[in-house]
This record gives C-alpha cells, sequence and structure tokens, in this order.
C-alpha cells in the first residue's frame, strides 16, 4: 500500500503549514484540556472554536441542530467536493487529573470534577489543524472545493452527531474524516477497515409521583388514622414514590439482564441516576426520580430487545411505586459502514507522515511516573506499538481473533453516523501509553490522562494526525479518480447512496430536541464562587 511518489507542492503546503504552526497549536489544546468541561456543558470549548474559525475565515452556524455546544463551520474555495470532519471537546466526570506524575486533581476543582481522557481536547486539535492545513493549500495552491467543519458535543454519550445527521447536516458532505486517539494497542497507527464501532443507545426514565395522598385512600380505620377522626401526614402510610421506583428499577433490571441477550458477542449495559428524590420531608414521598441506561450492541435487533425489557420492566416498577413513568431517548446511534477506499487512501498519508515519536522529555516524563509507581524506569517507557504501523488489514485480524464471526461491529462512538452519509474513515493514532513491565500488568488510568496535559507527551500524537489528515483532504480535492472510488463503494455498500436499498436512515427523529436540559454534571456559579455539581 506504500506510495513512493513524493508529496505535491499542494500536499507539501500542507505539511509545511504544520510545521510552521505546530507550536501556536500546541498552546491552543492546552486552552482546550484546561477548560476540561464535561458533556453538553463545553460552552467555553465551544465558544473558543468558533471565535477561532471565524477569525480563519470559516462562516460559522452555533448552536446547531438546536444544541447549544455545537456548531457548524463552512469554508469555500469555488466548487469542487464538500468534506466534513470534526472536533470534540467534552471531558468525563470524576477524572480530573493535573498534568504531574503522581495521582493528583488539577488545583483549585473538586476531585470529582471533569477531565480529559481520550483525550478529546487533542482529537479536537488534531482534526482542527488537519482542516487549517488543508485550507492553506487550497488557497495557495488553486484546490477549489469546501471544508465543513463540526463541533461535536458530548461524544462520550454519543450525542450530537447522531442529533447532526438526524437534522440533515451531513447530507451534502462528499467525504468525512474521523480521528480517534488510539483504544487498540493492535491497532495504534492504522485505519479501521470492516469492524467499525457498534451501535449505542441510551434512554432515560423519569418516575414521578404526582398523587401521593391517593396511596392508602382505602383505610381500616385503624392506628389513629382512618374514621377516628386523627389524621395527621406523619402517623399516614407514605406513599412508595419515585426513589423506590429508581431501586426497584435498578435491581430488577440487574436480574433480568443475563435473560436479555444471547451470552454470545461483545455487549455491555451500564447505568447513571441523574437526580433521585426531590422530597423536603421524611413524611412526603420523593416525587421525582430519574435512570439512564446506556447500552453497546453488535446489531440494531439486540438494542431493540434489551430496551423492549427495559420498557416494561420501568412501566411495572412505575406501577409498584405509585408512579407514573415517561421515556425519552438520550441517543440512537448505528452500526459503523466501512470503506476500504477512504481506509486506504487515508493510510497512505499516514505512511509518508509516519508514526509519532516521542523526545527525551516525554521519555522523562514516563519515567517518573514508572518511579512513582515503584516500577524500575525504563530507557523507554512506551508502548512500542503506539511508535509503529499497522495495515488496516492486520488490524483487522486483530479485531476479529476475538470476536464471534457473526459480530461485525465493536464498542460504540458516534463516528458512526457519518459514515452512512458520506464515504468516511475511521483514523487512529498511538495516544502516550506507558508499556508494562510483564505481561497482564495494568497502569492505572490517571497516568494516561496526566500526559493528556504534558505537551511532549501529547503533541506527537495530534501532530501526527493533523498531518494526516491534512494529507488526506489535499488528495481527496486534488485527485478525483480517488474520491469517485470511495463514494463508488459507498454507493455499493448502501444500495444507492443515500436513501438506496440497504442504506440505514437517521434512527432519532428529524425534530429531535437534543437532551441538554437534563442535570448533566456540570460547573456552576454561585455566591460562593466557582463549583462543580455532580446531579
Amino acid at each position: 500500500m506504500t506510495d513512493p511518489t513524493p508529496p505535491s507542492p499542494a500536499k507539501r503546503a500542507a505539511l509545511d503549514w504544520m510545521d510552521a504552526n505546530e507550536a501556536a497549536l500546541s498552546r491552543d489544546h492546552m486552552t482546550i484540556w484546561n477548560l476540561h468541561e464535561p458533556s453538553w456543558r463545553e460552552y467555553k470549548s465551544c465558544a473558543w472554536y468558533v471565535a477561532r474559525l471565524r477569525a480563519e475565515g470559516f462562516e460559522v452556524e452555533e448552536g446547531s441542530a438546536g444544541m447549544p455546544t455545537a456548531f457548524c463551520a463552512r469554508w469555500s474555495n469555488g466548487p469542487g467536493p464538500v468534506l466534513g470532519g470534526y472536533a470534540e471537546y467534552d471531558a468525563i466526570p470524576g477524572r480530573s487529573q493535573a498534568p504531574v506524575p503522581c495521582r493528583q486533581p488539577r488545583e483549585g476543582v473538586s476531585r470529582f470534577a471533569a477531565g480529559h481522557t481520550d483525550p478529546h481536547s487533542a482529537l479536537g486539535i488534531g482534526s482542527f489543524a488537519g482542516f487549517l492545513a488543508a485550507k492553506h493549500a487550497m488557497e495557495t495552491q488553486g484546490l477549489t472545493g469546501t471544508l465543513k467543519f463540526f463541533g461535536e458535543p458530548a461524544e462520550k454519550m454519543c450525542g450530537s452527531k447522531p442529533v447532526h445527521a438526524a437534522h440533515g447536516y451531513y447530507d451534502d458532505l462528499d467525504a468525512a474524516i474521523s480521528f480517534h486517539p488510539h483504544s487498540f494497542a493492535a491497532l495504534a497507527n492504522s485505519c479501521f477497515w470492516d469492524t467499525h464501532s457498534a451501535p449505542y443507545w441510551s434512554r432515560i426514565y423519569t418516575f414521578e409521583c404526582p398523587d401521593p395522598e391517593t396511596w392508602g385512600r382505602i383505610n381500616s380505620g385503624q392506628g389513629g388514622s382512618g374514621s377516628s377522626g386523627v389524621q395527621h401526614g406523619h402517623s399516614a402510610a407514605r406513599a412508595p414514590g419515585a426513589i423506590d421506583a429508581v431501586c426497584l428499577m435498578y435491581t430488577s433490571s440487574k436480574y433480568m439482564k443475563e435473560a436479555m441477550l444471547p451470552h454470545t458477542g461483545s455487549w455491555s449495559l451500564n447505568e447513571f441516576i441523574p437526580v433521585a428524590g426531590m422530597a423536603a420531608a421524611d413524611n412526603l414521598a420523593p416525587n421525582i426520580g430519574q435512570i439512564q441506561y446506556s447500552l453497546r450492541a453488535p446489531t440494531l435487533a439486540m438494542c431493540e430487545q434489551v430496551f423492549a425489557v427495559l420498557d416494561r420492566n420501568a412501566e411495572h416498577c412505575a406501577a409498584m411505586s405509585h408512579c407514573t413513568v415517561a421515556s425519552a431517548w438520550i441517543t440512537k446511534t448505528r452500526p459503523g459502514l466501512p470503506n476500504h477506499a477512504m481506509a486506504e487512501i487515508t493510510y497512505r498519508n499516514l505512511e509518508l507522515v509516519g508514526a509519532p515519536r516521542w523526545s527525551e522529555e516525554a521519555k522523562v516524563f514516563g519515567r517518573e511516573i514508572q518511579t512513582g509507581l515503584g516500577l524500575v524506569p525504563m530507557d523507554d517507557p512506551f508502548l512500542p506499538e503506539i511508535q509503529r504501523l499497522v495495515p488496516p488489514q492486520e488490524g483487522e485480524k486483530s479485531f476479529r481473533a476475538q470476536l464471534p464471526p457473526w459480530q461485525v461491529n465493536l464498542a460504540a462512538d458516534d463516528y458512526v453516523d457519518y459514515t452512512w452519509h458520506a464515504p468516511t474513515v475511521r483514523l487512529y493514532v498511538g495516544r502516550p501509553t506507558l508499556a508494562p513491565p510483564e505481561p497482564g500488568f495494568r497502569y492505572p488510568e490517571w497516568t494516561r490522562h496526566a500526559m493528556g496535559g504534558v505537551p511532549a507527551c501529547i503533541d506527537p500524537m495530534w501532530a501526527t494526525a493533523g498531518r494526516v489528515i491534512g494529507a488526506t483532504l489535499v488528495d481527496l480535492l486534488s485527485k478525483p479518480a480517488l474520491l469517485e472510488r470511495a463514494q463508488a463503494e459507498f454507493r455499493e455498500r448502501t444500495g444507492g447512496g443515500i436513501g438506496g436499498s440497504t442504506w440505514v436512515a437517521p434512527l432519532l427523529p428529524k425534530d429531535f430536541q437534543a437532551p441538554v436540559d437534563y442535570r448533566w454534571p456540570e460547573y456552576v456559579t454561585t455566591a460562593r464562587g466557582e463549583g462543580w455539581t455532580i446531579p
């Protein structure tokens, strides 16, 4: 798959732009890393991207598809392909970590505050850098076409991309690039081939107890509360209420979990309780409670089956606890659709750029972590896999070795919604990961989170991605045959493109309103100053 030809003048212009701007982009990355805002609450991070993109000449729609922390930016240099990509910038609650070689929350915030884990701060800057590099090449080398760059909030909830897709934002794309820091060591610097991410569905159930006084309305006159004429709320039987409903839902669904799906394949179901209570006194029934279920499963049919069980459980739990129940989707994604042509184009540019390389400064930080953990520091503390390339077909073999033959999708990420609207590549680049001292050893998660805030450690990853993305965009703009091959494959896989016989439409309705008004974790400002709040 190696392309022996030297870079074209346009591609050289994109790569040179990256060289000239890498230091400034490193500072930009730290700006987003230091904001560390959680899903649906990335106000400052989104505003930073909007301002920067406008300064670069993009037309930017803020709040795209009704999402306050999303955007859609567009820059055109004349007629030609419309190429898409995106930034993510949400951080994860409970993962506050300072950029130091020991477990230490960031200074000045709660240890339960959010922190970048993947990190999306670098994911966003890497993609942003690639699009700016391509824009520079277009301006200086006369390439025509349109760059469409999205701000995609709440990726950890697979939140925004299904909403953008449902509202039609991807329908005019000719191709798209999805970049992510590596998640699989065997595929650290590569592109997905056949096995793409699986569907991710999430639903929230809201239990309410609107009429607690009707519980036990028919009484026996015993115990001082019936016909005796002595009636008092403290001595009456209290309605179970919404906390009981949530507890019943939680436990009954745990009991039912092993009966939801066959014991084969890779799937997971997790829950989150954003609200439990709202009762101001011990004799009042808690009037509202919520529980969110999030499922990763290989097929849409499996998702339907699990939520049919959960819906039944919710109805029964509401009836037992004297509550009503309402359900609402948080997200519904589709399974990822491969595109070999896009993977090959992108991987050739990864070969041109090469795998990330880490400096002695980065290695010193890695050794300090190892020493602090009581390990013997290594000359090169970083995992060998993140420093070499893996052809997509070889990475695919690693996936297939651990999956049953019928399972063609694994894990979850909402980039999959791009794949049903345009030929899309999923690019992986190795993020800083420490080498284990022995097989089976696992480093604490904070080690990766800390390295995400150390420029010497994290910059090689996003800078490599930026170069690959910029070069790939140039190829798609300057070599029509490459783009046509990718689009022909897309049409074949979808039975004719968008609306084709095997095309899967967005799973959310066209008028879907993003779930931004729930009590998600966030930073708040009160008379006491800025603080972190957990529902």
